[in-house]
């Protein structure tokens, strides 16, 4: 496809890209805790449905360096789950517009409140130790600028701005999750993105029905709708040249009124930030800083300020779940990223090759909303009255839900299937019905001859004719059809 992708939950995935600039104004919520019982309370009846589908992206954006596609917030599936998932290709020296949104997301490029600018430029006249103040307000200073790179998962916290820069050599795809169900957005169920820059198209605002606000409130915005701008514009320009301390000419550039770029705009010259190049030892640093803190709150400054806002899970090593005849599973949840806890958010991603299934499972404590990064392969999802809601095939760049507690089942086909789910918890769990560490397997064979009226020595197959875990090879199909 000669592209790359990222994975944003108010949270952010990697799919597809080279090399990417983002920063996120760093900063979380140490109410992480109390919000695991009362985040989606709102959505807890709206998840009755017979039928499931997979599902493409309802609208599509065009702006001046990328397209922006968003799937239908008001289809059944998103409103039980509580998100909205949306979609970024950034070309080439394409700059997504910093904004912030009412919901937690995975994105990368912060700016935190409070926290310190702590990446300086090198300036021209460092050799005299006087120089003037003049000289040092001319070094840019600005918080941490981050490397991303395909298969990274980025956490952002509701309310903290963000940005993205493509300095690679192909378009770059971050595919975004929105938690409006969380309790960090105190708004409504519809997502919000505020720019600080640039003029939004109007499409890129909820579309979901205007009685989920109120009928006056939905005729009121409709007639805003032809005249959306970045923030600035709807500020007194006397009032923002006092903020800021400059003329109002500057800040009639600012409100961007006649700018129709969209909200992914053409760098002219290559992005000029200060940022050191990342490696794997520096990863490890993080990490062992992290260690250090212990999970800990020691200030704004040790805590927000210096918190790990990605992770990577596309190495193969990492895997938590390896099988060389199968394919592999990797996770990413609040204990390895920690943040994580502060979204209630976490995230898998699946490799499945040819022909090989995962296990029938169920989710424990979360909605599981899949994105399909590649191949194709056949997905069923059942029901509390034991009926199918899904059973299709499903391709790549397609979502489906599988809602909390019910059952699921993935087989790849002949092309493999990989994909990324995001979880609606921090921690979220599985229960597997087959292999090693199923259900099955831990109940007493008597158990489940009763059961299923068979003999001890079904059941017993039952039990052990699955060694594996998670996923499984196919190398059985033959045996099972002469059955």
């Amino acid at each position: 496809m000669g592209s790359s992708c990222l994975l944003s939950l108010t949270f952010c995935f990697l799919v597809l890209f080279n090399c990417c600039f983002a920063q996120i104004e760093q900063v979380t919520s140490q109410r992480g805790q109390q919000q695991q019982g009362t985040r989606r309370s709102q959505q807890q009846n709206e998840c009755q449905f017979d039928r499931i589908k997979a599902l493409e992206p309802a609208r599509r954006i065009r702006s001046e360096a990328g397209v922006t596609e968003i799937w239908d917030e008001n289809d059944q599936q998103f409103q039980c789950a509580g998100v909205v998932v949306m979609r970024h290709t950034i070309k080439q020296q394409g700059l997504l517009l910093p904004s912030y949104s009412n919901t937690p997301k995975g994105f990368h490029g912060a700016a935190i409140p409070g926290c310190p600018e702590t990446f300086q430029s090198s300036g021209q006249n460092s050799r005299d130790r006087r120089e003037s103040s003049e000289d040092q307000q001319q070094k840019d200073q600005h918080q941490k600028v981050r490397q991303v790179r395909e298969g990274d998962v980025v956490a952002l916290p509701a309310g903290v701005a963000d940005w993205f820069y493509n300095n690679g050599d192909s378009p770059l795809v971050l595919v975004q999750l929105l938690d409006t169900s969380n309790a960090a957005n105190q708004l409504d169920q519809d997502f919000r993105k505020f720019f600080l820059a640039g003029n939004p198209q109007q499409e890129l605002q909820s579309q979901r029905s205007s009685n989920q606000r109120g009928q006056h409130e939905g005729e009121s915005r409709r007639g805003q709708q032809e005249r959306y701008r970045n923030l600035f514009g709807g500020f007194d320009e006397r009032l923002l040249a006092e903020a800021f301390n400059v003329d109002t000419k500057l800040v009639r550039r600012m409100r961007n009124e006649n700018d129709n770029r969209g909200i992914i705009v053409q760098v002219q010259h290559e992005l000029q930030v200060v940022s050191p190049q990342e490696s794997g030892e520096e990863e490890e640093r993080e990490r062992e800083h992290q260690r250090r803190q212990g999970g800990g709150s020691n200030g704004l400054e040790e805590s927000f300020c210096t918190a790990r806002l990605k992770h990577n899970i596309n190495n193969p090593e990492d895997a938590d779940v390896f099988n060389p005849q199968a394919g592999r599973l990797t996770t990413v949840n609040s204990l390895n990223l920690p943040i994580l806890r502060h979204i209630q958010l976490s995230a898998q991603r699946g490799v499945l090759y040819p022909n090989a299934l995962m296990t029938p499972n169920w989710n424990i404590n979360a909605h599981s909303i899949c994105y399909i990064t590649r191949g194709s392969g056949r997905i069923q999802i059942v029901g509390d009255n034991g009926q199918a809601v899904f059973d299709g095939q499903v391709r790549e760049g397609q979502v489906i839900t599988a809602p909390q507690n019910f059952a699921v089942v993935k087989k790849a086909g002949s092309q493999g299937l990989e994909w990324v789910s995001f979880k609606t918890n921090d921690n979220a769990r599985i229960s597997q019905m087959a292999g090693r560490v199923s259900v099955i397997r831990a109940i007493p064979e008597d158990v489940l001859a009763n059961a299923f009226q068979i003999s001890r020595e079904d059941a017993r197959k039952l039990k052990n004719n699955r060694d594996e875990v998670s996923v499984f090879s196919s190398s059985q199909e033959s045996r099972r059809g002469r059955d």
